[in-house]
């Protein structure tokens, strides 16, 4: 009797991941890979947490428990750590004959899990497959919002997935016995930011109505003796997680709202870091964890002792990759050659909304690719609307223009000063490259070329 090859770790992989995303229509994430080929070489959840970084508990719970029930729904078979190299091994010989060599025929299709795919504008749904992960980026803010007193600082410029990573956060915290609060800072009232007293009373007022308490900020507000900050620190210390048996993640989304209000956010940025501090010492703040999500590094002279953008986890979300994208064309079941991939590219770079953007458009059959590449810059083409909006909000400052046209116009990087690479950046318009900047993509310097000329 012939016996069968050995598998290696090479081939397993790529049968695991092949037989989830026929599945599901999602890749493994990196951790997971991690973990099946740690415990492909039978390493136990212990040494993997010595190896990665992460805690056993979480690599076995909340990792390893997931990938084995993805895997046995996509074989039709229970799979744990113990069994599942046989169960890969019987697999991988019917999923090569099934995939591959087809006599020339079509590209085998991908069912679409979304089958109504939203209009890519604002998060990402918590139950969408369309999400992607990104390069262990929530792995890190799982392990770390469990810890007491964390602080999460998510950082990209807008439309880069901001949100919909904090409101995964907010839910995996939610799901782990913690109460999430998630506050939008880019919807307060004009009026509140312009007064310290007025804001820091909001945001005790909205954030105890979350955590469904009575609102009491009049026996707990002195204006007589104690400071605006004092009292809200005390607010929270003497009252609201006094009043509470469980972790608060407190979620601060947009918080760039409010870079501009010098009445107010130097003495907000300095109240949360010393949250943070006071959550080392003190049990009681230990209870408070959080999570800020901004485009840039406010712009505005900060003691480093008081500044929460050198204190906690730092995350930045980068651009798509090649195997991201080609994933992503997948679940809007767009059967692209990798030349069309890198097309695409080519004119948005690896941008989570002009990608999205591009692929609703294909998979909607509004339009060819090859018909939405040649107009993409241009007033017909799709991303006529976010392009017009860079330029209303550039005319409104005409130096920001001037440096922007600065910029596609060269062959080369720039150097400009260091405010309008805070706010081109900021907006997106642009990637640094040491001290200078380029154009984020080729869409942008050729719409700005044409306009700006």
């Amino acid at each position: 009797m012939e016996l069968k090859p050995e598998l290696c770790w090479n081939d397993a992989k790529k049968t695991a991941n092949d037989i989830i995303f026929n599945h599901s229509g999602q890749y493994l994430s990196d951790v997971e890979t991690k973990v099946l080929q740690a415990s492909w070489e039978n390493q136990t959840y212990d040494d993997m947490a010595i190896s990665y970084g992460y805690s056993a508990e979480y690599l076995n719970k909340d990792v390893g428990n997931k990938l084995w029930k993805k895997l046995s729904n996509a074989l039709g078979e229970r799979v744990t750590k113990k069994n599942f190299k046989e169960a890969l091994k019987r697999s991988s010989g019917a999923w090569q004959s099934q995939s591959h060599d087809r006599h020339g025929s079509e590209p085998r299709e991908i069912p679409l899990i979304a089958t109504d795919l939203p209009f890519p504008e604002g998060a990402v749904a918590l139950d969408s497959p369309l999400y992607l992960e990104r390069s262990g980026a929530e792995a890190l803010c799982y392990e770390t919002v469990s810890k007491p007193g964390a602080l999460i600082r998510i950082k990209a410029p807008r439309l880069m997935g901001k949100t919909s990573l904090l409101t995964r956060i907010l839910a995996y915290a939610t799901y782990h016995n913690c109460q999430a609060v998630y506050l939008d800072l880019g919807s307060i009232d004009r009026a509140i930011l312009t007064d310290l007293d007025k804001f820091l009373r909001w945001l005790c007022c909205i954030v105890g109505r979350q955590l469904k308490l009575e609102n009491r900020l009049h026996d707990y507000w002195d204006t007589e003796i104690l400071g605006s900050n004092d009292n809200c620190t005390l607010y929270f210390e003497e009252y609201l997680l006094a009043n509470i048996n469980y972790a608060v993640v407190l979620g601060l989304d947009d918080i760039d709202r409010i870079f501009s209000y010098t009445a107010v956010i130097e003495d907000f940025l300095g109240m949360l870091r010393s949250w943070h501090e006071k959550a080392k010492v003190h049990d009681i703040w230990k209870k408070l964890r959080l999570a800020i999500a901004h485009s840039t590094e406010v712009y505005i002279p900060l003691d480093i002792n008081q500044s929460p953008f050198n204190a906690g986890v730092p995350i930045e979300l980068g651009e798509f990759d090649q195997t991201q994208i080609q994933a992503l064309a997948h679940l809007h079941q767009l059967t692209w050659t990798d030349a069309q991939v890198e097309n695409l590219t080519q004119m948005v770079g690896g941008h989570p909304y002009l990608v999205r953007l591009a692929m609703y458009e294909v998979s909607s059959a509004k339009i060819t690719l090859e018909q939405l590449l040649h107009s993409a810059s241009t007033e017909a083409g799709i991303y006529s609307a976010h392009l017009r909006r860079h330029l209303e909000a550039l005319q409104q400052a005409p130096q920001l223009l001037q440096a922007l046209q600065q910029v596609v116009t060269a062959s080369n990087p720039v150097n400009l000063d260091s405010m309008q690479i805070y706010k081109l950046h900021s907006m997106g318009l642009v990637k640094r490259k040491d001290n200078d900047v380029m154009p984020w993509c080729n869409l942008y310097r050729e719409y700005f070329c044409r306009v700006l000329a």
